[in-house]
């Protein structure tokens, strides 16, 4: 123990630590990919410079942000062979070839094809370079399927058997891969990575166009973003549902925690808005109820019964503040969101979404929510499964490696210092860029009419009104 902190809490502290740091880059490129590759795919269609303009301002932010979620994610790996190489001998023979599936079919996809997308138009030619930008786009998304493909066997184990010596082995990779809770999750962080780079580049766009509503490429990619968050918002939430109604069948005590419900109720459950959870008497203080409606929410009928976390072992509950929460954070964001989408919507109805002041300064303040949504899903979904690593079979105890304290202790402190200084540089640069007006590829940024010895500038429009702007 150290200062009340034993190494089991301090390498669980450590592994939420730099995941957190780790997953906020690739929400964000994962979105961003498939971003870039439809705008380098609407330049080639329409021949609008606006579009290979933004495609050159993203990319430069893509390759930061991919280069950062690389090394993060690199460092991340070695904790499974230092505090957590119990839980790698145990669950290796099922982790090990999916997390080996991962690096092969995608990052060695991506990094393959990145060098193209970034430097590769004018020496491959547009539709090879077309192709690289596609491959990476594609990458992240089964980089993404590999990764939640072991963590949703990890929620929701199949296909396997038990060796004399306690080791899962393999015995159906279909079952392995496709677990029963892997689509679920899977839709719900793909969908959380698009709305994560719609609202950040819908911010980017506000920005500018709160300097300059005549930008034309503000316009522009606030309007996409704006499209995506109105859209994806409501699918989203749907998805949530389904995936919270999984949760349920095949993790009870996780939902319990997140509804907060410590006791059972035999003739329908009510919906904690908020409260103060009291974990020591088991009640949450000052809640504000909506009677029935979780009942209804989760089981589809008013007054159907559901159990709460006094049919559970207390060495079996998951710690219920952090999950209660985070849960609420989550979810208040996405309505949040979808509130946004609803605003973007009646301000392009009105004909004056890139006149909105209001509007663009509230895009400015939701950029970052989708990274806050993605952390607060993942601690749900994370500390919601304590007890164990691999749910219900290997319990986080006895996954740990023989390490002490002090050397766990030490080893954090290293990483807080360290990311926060490499990490904190890479974002600050990222922001500066982003800061930044996109210039015009290869012409530069042109400031007022261009003249010409002999011929008159032509009449300046209305600023308000930039042809081909009103249903982008």
């Amino acid at each position: 123990m150290l200062d009340g902190f034993s190494a089991e809490i301090l390498a669980r502290v450590q592994f939420a630590f730099t995941v957190s740091f780790h997953i906020i880059f690739p929400a964000f490129s994962i979105g961003l990919a498939s971003y870039l590759a439809v705008l380098n795919g609407l330049w080639l269609w329409t021949r609008d410079e606006t579009y290979l303009t933004l495609f050159d301002y993203w990319k430069k932010i893509f390759a930061v942000a991919f280069g950062m979620g690389v090394v993060s994610g690199i460092v991340m790996s070695y904790q499974f062979g230092t505090n957590w190489s119990v839980f790698s001998d145990k669950a290796g023979p099922v982790v090990g070839p999916l997390m080996a599936y991962e690096v092969l079919s995608a990052f060695f996809l991506e990094a393959g094809f990145l060098g193209i997308m970034l430097f590769g138009r004018e020496r491959v030619g547009e539709k090879l370079h077309m192709f690289a930008t596609a491959m990476v786009a594609f990458g992240t998304l089964l980089s993404a399927t590999w990764i939640l493909s072991v963590n949703s066997w990890m929620q929701t184990p199949a296909g396997y058997s038990i060796n004399a010596v306690g080791q899962f082995v393999p015995e159906d990779w279909w079952a392995i891969v496709f677990n029963p809770s892997f689509a679920y999750r899977l839709v719900h962080m793909v969908l959380a990575a698009f709305l994560t780079t719609a609202l950040v580049v819908g911010a980017v766009g506000a920005i500018h166009l709160l300097r300059d509503k005549t930008d034309k490429e503000a316009r522009r990619m606030f309007s996409m973003a704006m499209w995506m968050a109105a859209v994806v918002t409501p699918i989203q939430i749907f998805a949530g549902d389904l995936h919270g109604l999984n949760t349920l069948k095949h993790q009870p005590a996780k939902v319990m925690a997140m509804e907060g419900h410590f006791e059972s109720h035999p003739d329908g459950a009510p919906l904690i808005l908020f409260g103060i959870v009291d974990a020591q008497n088991k009640e949450i203080d000052y809640a504000l109820e909506i009677p029935n409606m979780s009942s209804l929410i989760l089981k589809h009928h008013w007054n159907a019964p559901l159990d709460g976390l006094d049919t559970v072992p207390d060495n079996e509950e998951p710690p219920v503040a952090i999950v209660f929460y985070s849960f609420r954070i989550m979810v208040a964001l996405g309505f949040a969101m979808l509130g946004l989408g609803i605003w973007s919507l009646y301000a392009r109805w009105r004909g004056s979404l890139f006149n909105s002041p209001w509007l663009h300064r509230t895009a400015v303040l939701m950029g970052p929510t989708g990274f806050v949504a993605v952390l607060s899903g993942w601690i749900t979904t994370e500390v919601g499964r304590q007890p164990y690593t691999v749910y219900g079979l290997l319990r986080t105890g006895d996954s740990l490696a023989p390490v002490d304290a002090p050397a766990v202790a030490t080893s954090l402190i290293a990483f807080i210092v360290v990311y926060f200084f490499i990490f904190g540089a890479g974002t600050v640069y990222l922001l500066r860029m982003m800061n930044k007006r996109p210039a015009t590829p290869k012409l530069g940024l042109r400031e007022g009419p261009i003249r010409t010895a002999g011929v008159t500038p032509a009449p300046q429009q209305d600023p308000d009104v930039i042809p081909g702007e009103e249903g982008a």
